[in-house]
């Protein structure tokens, strides 16, 4: 898959179809609202990348909540994960705003932006493999278009960490192989590009302690330091 610009990728994207699984639910969920935002449309399609159009820093996440992006139409917005990201990315001075809850609040990302492995919001937060390999088209069409400008890829969870590097090695980097298992803080070079992995900021790992603020707060404070950009 291939768009000339940032804008063209999201408008074909955002009509996509491919999976059956994953439409049925995303739709079911836009249609059988949670009661606490009864009263807000959902998006319930696709959810493109967003952010800075020449970022210097990418995040890379799993895919969208099924109460977060797909209602809202921005990946980490309005829901418990993102609540944790983006107080993370303001502390470092990456977002102009300590929180995201709705894609006209006036939240912008600086020198950075998201984007999903997969962009459908999934059962269970799981996409199948065909599903994965089914969307990764479209990941590969928005990392071709904004890798150029990046220096650092920050990816959130194990699954952001393997989508990452299948991604990269289509788009022709020579990803080091063996390269490094996931865990937090792990991370490898290809080419000018600094690859880190994040535990996901999900509650499951936040109500734990498994990733503290401080944790998050330190990889992300990296990947923009490496990027060559200041707090």
């Amino acid at each position: 898959m291939k768009a000339p610009d940032l804008p063209a990728l999201t408008a074909t994207s955002s009509v996509c179809r491919a999976c059956p699984r994953l439409v049925a639910w995303r739709e079911a969920v836009a249609a059988d609202k949670r009661k606490a935002f009864a009263e807000e449309p959902y998006w319930g399609r696709p959810v493109t990348g967003w952010g800075s159009e020449r970022p210097t820093v990418v995040m890379v996440g799993l895919a969208p909540a099924a109460h977060g992006g797909n209602r809202t139409w921005r990946i980490f917005t309005g829901d418990r994960s993102g609540d944790w990201l983006f107080a993370s990315l303001h502390r470092v001075g990456m977002a102009m705003q300590a929180t995201s809850v709705a894609a006209g609040d006036g939240q912008q990302l600086v020198d950075a932006r998201m984007v999903a492995s997969v962009r459908c919001a999934p059962p269970d937060n799981a996409p199948t493999p065909l599903e994965r390999d089914s969307c990764a088209g479209w990941l590969d069409a928005e990392l071709r278009l904004i890798l150029p400008c990046a220096r650092a890829v920050v990816c959130l969870g194990g699954y952001a960490w393997d989508s990452v590097a299948r991604a990269m090695t289509r788009l022709g980097f020579d990803v080091p192989r063996p390269r490094p298992r996931f865990s937090h803080g792990a991370s490898y070079e290809v080419d000018r590009l600094h690859v880190i992995g994040s535990y996901h900021p999900s509650q499951q790992n936040t109500f734990t302690g498994k990733l503290t603020e401080r944790m998050l707060d330190e990889v992300l404070a990296e990947a923009n330091q490496l990027a060559g950009n200041s707090a």
